[in-house]
């Protein structure tokens, strides 16, 4: 299938075998290492001066915000969650010694996000030792919106003493998590608007990273007269890298900032109101810098009808520039942005409105969906509309106001804002074609590429890269933006890279690539990326090792479908083809740049190359890695039949892009620090002298979490001594530990090792069991926890554990025979992959098998503590209701246990430590969250199904259900069904189900004994008998269904679920089209009425 392209390849050597030294000369003997990302909050992930920003310069708005922050403020007091980095660019410049305009250098004060956040800075300014002399300098903050809430108390109190305070001004980055379980990043501006109302603070905006430093500049003037927040999409356009041509460098800044402080310092202005102030100043500061901000700014037709109200960054931005679209083809609609929110000034809005105005719209934030759904809230922005259209006397006529209401976790984009319009027009939204909502923002020239990475992909930094060097050709601008989602694939992210000879304003995701690059295949799975690609667009594919008659295995059947159909040409690269030294960490980015630049670039190729080569000093290299290309890139000729590829329609379709959940890729390293063993004297010191050492008696102090000791009640077996499954349960005391627990939760049990097998252990190594040491605890590497050799096997180290391959590797550096240490590393390395499989699930050898096995490697007890991992909890369903039970906690536990082919018995740690413990003996204990919850409504049918001991969790389920009848109130359904393999054996707390079905709690009690008669019956096979009870209950009661258990049913189970909706719905007259009952499952899941915890 490879396409003939010897003939470009050999211009392209061509092309890159120019000296490229000559052009940059100054780069030739330096590293060929490219620049390393610092933070994806600064301009291409790298720090920039202060100095640099002057003029045309390479900027996010965070940068800008910070500058100006930096420039003008006595102190900086950044409340930055971690990975946000807000004051990244200030606490750079302030190490490197740069002074701000008032001669000294600022402090960047990086505080917590904490109740009383906010007093620190609160108490500097009113301390003693503070200068009196900087009382007229501001004082800054940088914050993200969830910060706000904690800040609340000191800002009230900072309000009422602002008459004697130094003017303050809080940049506001709108950004926070909206409380979903995927964790998703929201542009959070409500935050400000409810603190900026209910405190009586200013409150402006940012709507691009152009105006970003003007408007940072401007909310700090405004400070004069009262505290300001200013607030932007903290999101995505304070992290988009863009050029921005006007940017003021600090010689500038403080001319103009000193220049509009004098133009407002007259008496006429301190004896304003405060909204004549704000205006005052902001015309101060358009006849400084030759601007034209309003605090209303009109955009639309001259003689719109329908009106849109906006405030925000993205979706003004957007609301602008479609409407201006629209416009020009004689719609007539139009757009107020409100860049001042507080003070709203009433007589400002209604000037802004064309008076031809019938309707005007609302885009108004609320706090959820659910907000969103409920009739009875309105949005703040809408009340501040209303109150000033119904009590006008400029309008002609009073227009109809509609609230359009959005959550926070909404995405704009330019075809959601023209959907507005449209709705507002009064136009169907099933009759608005394609064409309608898509209405092109950019101009023909605009170049557009996405870049697709798993995070921890060799070329996941070329985006970037590729971007800064075409940011080098001055005749262009460049803009970059990044989304991450650290929970697909472990951690992927994209980059989308635009490219223009105009300057550019498009803080939204790309839908018509040009070109599109993925760094691995298993993301065109994961994510719908071809939806983002152009008719007769590009795909560069790295697909290492595969030969052509292999990449269709390897391409997912709807990425193939839509190649072909909308004819994207397909080329692959191969690192592994290259001749050149893999060795070089570098090497495999450089190649997909190299091939981007070939393949993207066209007639700009020779531009590109010469850019990139500032960045690639050792231009050898770059001309090699040229040269290379025939190897390892390589076009794909796609066959006609891959557009009738037959597609899974019951297979949920991928989303077309990346729901942003983090602003950095995960650090999936495990740097593990050095392991210290510190002799039974400094120990000794730690417990005589506990003051001076700092010394804490706690209930094992190596644990992470809180723990509780609690104690055996019962202990007894639920099957019969005989069976071979021993199913167990456990019932503990609580005490006086203070334990509690929510129904569905998990108790962690922090087990011990078996006393036999550790003295074992200990006499065959040679240890003391009694030796204290002080052993280095897992919270932090300044503290240490006193143990002696005994208890650290016994309850720390994993040594009868299974050892993954890096223990291998570990321990090979100990050996004293050479034919051990080989045979070590042969194990850990990729050719011993089937002899460490076997070792691992066949023959499950444990730490001590391996070091017995290879004697000469004898790391010393400290190096054990190293490369042995440590023990870590098991968590068992909890089998009890502590509404019913206060005093206690239940489980219900099988006893794992095998024979390995040496013919020894070997048994699962903590449940053979748990079987065999007796009443009174303590256990340490933790509690686990689960997904496992009752519905809210205690009408609300639960349908339950337990496999084995998956029954524990509905123990408690049933037994909350009939506290609540036994209390006067009305349940709902209860179905409960069973599967295990012998109703005489393994019918676990029968008699316990059957009276609470007697009792009328249980409505069905279905039970599946697979092996009881010739034909084997599963709990499926109940479920579907009884399918009518599930209809009534699950889809006409709006019940929740619940499964625990192994994971081998979930299929069979979920089909009897998708038939009953498949039934619901015939039932109803509504076709059932296929793959419509796995999307309502889906859409269940959501709503958490169909939870699984399985394992």
């Amino acid at each position: 299938m490879a396409g003939n392209n010897a003939e470009r390849s050999s211009e392209f050597e061509k092309m890159v075998s120019v000296d490229l030294a000559q052009h940059y000369p100054t780069v030739a003997a330096i590293s060929s290492k490219q620049p390393e990302i610092t933070s994806r909050a600064l301009p291409f992930g790298r720090q920039i001066g202060l100095s640099s920003i002057d003029g045309p310069t390479y900027v996010t708005a965070q940068t800008l915000v910070q500058q100006v922050a930096y420039l003008l403020s006595d102190k900086i007091w950044s409340y930055s969650p971690e990975t946000f980095d807000l004051d990244v660019s200030a606490r750079q410049w302030s190490q490197e010694q740069q002074k701000n305009v008032h001669g000294y250098i600022p402090k960047t004060q990086s505080m917590d996000i904490r109740a009383g956040a906010g007093t620190a800075a609160l108490g500097y300014l009113f301390s003693k030792d503070f200068d009196v002399k900087r009382r007229h300098i501001p004082q800054a903050v940088l914050a993200s919106s969830a910060a706000l809430a904690y800040m609340r108390q000191a800002l009230d109190q900072l309000s009422l003493l602002y008459g004697v305070a130094n003017p303050f001004v809080a940049h506001v980055a709108a950004a926070g998590y909206d409380g979903s379980k995927q964790g998703t990043l929201a542009s959070d501006y409500i935050s400000s608007m409810w603190l900026a109302e209910d405190l009586g603070f200013s409150l402006i905006s940012s709507q691009s990273a152009h105006e970003a430093q003007h408007i940072s500049l401007l909310a700090t003037l405004l400070a004069q007269d009262g505290p300001v927040l200013h607030t932007y999409d903290g999101v995505k356009m304070a992290r988009d890298t863009t050029r921005v041509i006007d940017t003021l460098g600090q010689a500038n800044l403080r001319k103009s900032y000193q220049n509009v402080l004098e133009a407002t310092s007259s008496d006429e202005h301190k004896h304003s109101t405060p909204e004549g102030k704000v205006l005052k100043t902001i015309k101060a500061f358009n006849e400084e810098l030759g601007t034209d901000y309003k605090a209303f700014e009109y955009y639309g037709h001259s003689a719109a009808e329908q009106v849109l109200v906006t405030f925000g960054s993205v979706e003004s931005s957007l609301a602008a520039q479609v409407a201006e679209k629209l416009a020009h083809a004689d719609n007539k609609i139009g757009v107020v942005n409100v860049r001042l929110y507080r003070p709203f000034i009433d007589e400002s809005f209604l000037k802004a409105l064309p008076s031809t105005v019938r309707m005007i719209g609302v885009l108004g934030q609320v706090t959820s969906a659910q907000e969103v759904a409920e009739s009875g809230i309105r949005s703040r922005l809408y009340e501040d509309v209303l109150a000033a259209v119904s009590f006008n006397n400029i309008l002609q006529s009073t227009p109809e106001i509609r609230d359009i209401k959005f959550s926070r976790s909404e995405s704009w984009s330019p075809q959601s804002i023209t959907g507005v319009y449209h709705m507002l027009a009064g136009k169907p939204v099933d009759t608005i074609s394609q064409a309608e909502l898509a209405p092109i923002l950019l101009d023909s020239d605009v170049r557009q590429y996405t870049f697709w990475n798993v995070d921890d992909s060799p070329s996941a930094d070329a985006a970037l890269s590729l971007a800064q060097a075409l940011a080098k050709d001055s005749t262009y601008n460049v803009a970059v933006s990044q989304a991450h989602n650290n929970l697909i694939l472990g951690g992927i992210h994209r980059v989308d890279v635009r490219k223009s000879s105009k300057s550019l304003d498009a803080a939204y995701t790309i839908t018509e690539a040009n070109a599109a690059v993925v760094t691995d295949v298993a993301l065109l799975d994961k994510i719908d990326v071809l939806s983002s690609v152009e008719q007769d667009g590009k795909l560069i594919l790295i697909l290492p090792g595969v030969k052509d008659e292999d990449v269709e295995k390897k391409i997912p059947a709807m990425a193939k479908k839509q190649i072909a159909k909308r004819n994207i040409e397909l080329y692959l690269i191969n690192p592994d083809a290259t001749e050149l030294d893999k060795e070089d960490k570098q090497l495999a980015s450089l190649i997909t740049q190299v091939a981007f630049l070939r393949v993207a670039l066209s007639k700009n190729e020779e531009v590109g190359l010469q850019k990139l080569a500032q960045f690639v000093s050792n231009t050898q290299t770059l001309e090699q890695i040229a040269a290379d290309l025939e190897k390892t890139l390589r076009q794909i000729e796609v066959p006609k039949e891959w557009a009738e590829t037959e597609i899974d329609d019951s297979k949920a379709a991928p989303p077309t892009s990346i729901t942003t959940n983090s602003f950095e890729s995960w650090d999936k390293s495990e740097v593990e620090p050095p392991s210290l063993l510190r002799t039974w004297q400094k120990a000794a010191k730690g417990l005589l002298f506990k003051e001076a050492y700092g010394t804490q008696d706690k209930l094992r102090p190596d644990l992470p979490v809180k723990t509780h000791t609690v104690h055996v009640k019962e202990n007894r077996r639920l099957t019969p001594i005989t069976y071979d499954r021993n199913i167990f349960h456990i019932e503990f005391d609580l005490g006086t530990s203070g334990l509690t627990y929510a129904i569905g939760e998990a108790l962690g049990i922090h087990a011990e090792n078996d006393h036999d097998q550790v003295m074992e252990f200990i006499k065959w190594y040679g240890l003391d069991p009694d030796e204290v040491v002080e052993v280095q605890a897992r919270e932090g590497v300044d503290k240490f926890e006193n143990r002696t050799v005994y208890q650290s096997l016994m309850q720390n180290v994993d040594i009868f554990g299974r050892p993954p391959k890096k223990f291998y590797e570990a321990l090979a550096e100990y050996c004293s025979d050479d034919e051990e240490r080989k045979n070590l590393l042969t194990i850990s390395g990729p050719e011993g992959y089937k002899e460490f499989q076997r070792r691992a699930e066949v023959d499950t050898v444990t730490y001590a098998d391996v070091l017995l096995e290879f004697p000469s490697a004898h790391p010393s007890f400290h190096e054990i503590v190293r490369i042995v991992a440590p023990m870590k909890r098991r968590e068992y369903s909890i089998a009890s209701c502590q509404a019913v039970t206060p005093t206690t906690v239940a489980l219900m536990i099988v006893v794992v246990n095998w024979t390995d082919p040496r013919g020894r018995d070997r048994f699962g740690q903590a449940t053979r430590y748990l079987y065999k413990l007796r009443p009174g003996q303590a256990v340490t204990v933790s509690v686990k969250p689960s997904v496992m919850k009752l519905p809210s409504k205690s009408t609300q049918p639960i349908i339950m199904a337990g496999l084995g001991t998956g029954l524990a969790p509905f123990r408690a389920f049933v037994q909350h259900r009939a506290m609540e009848k036994a209390q006067g109130k009305e349940i709902g359904a209860v179905l409960l069904y069973m599967g295990s393999r012998h109703q005489r054996e393994e019918y676990c707390y029968g008699e316990e189900w059957e009276a609470y079905q007697a009792a009328g709690v249980i409505t069905l009690l279905g039970r599946a004994f697979s092996r009881d008669q010739p034909q084997k019956i599963y709990i499926q096979d109940r479920m579907r008998q009884t399918i009518d009870d599930i209809v009534q209950a699950y889809r006409k009661e709006e019940g929740c269904f619940y499964l625990c258990g192994p994971t081998w049913p979930v299929a069979d189970v979920t089909n009897v679920l998708e038939e009953a909706i498949a039934k619901e719905w015939q039932a109803n007259g509504t076709k059932v089209k296929k793959g419509e009952t796995s999307k309502e499952i889906m859409k269940l899941k959501d709503e958490n009425r169909y939870v699984l915890e399985v394992y």
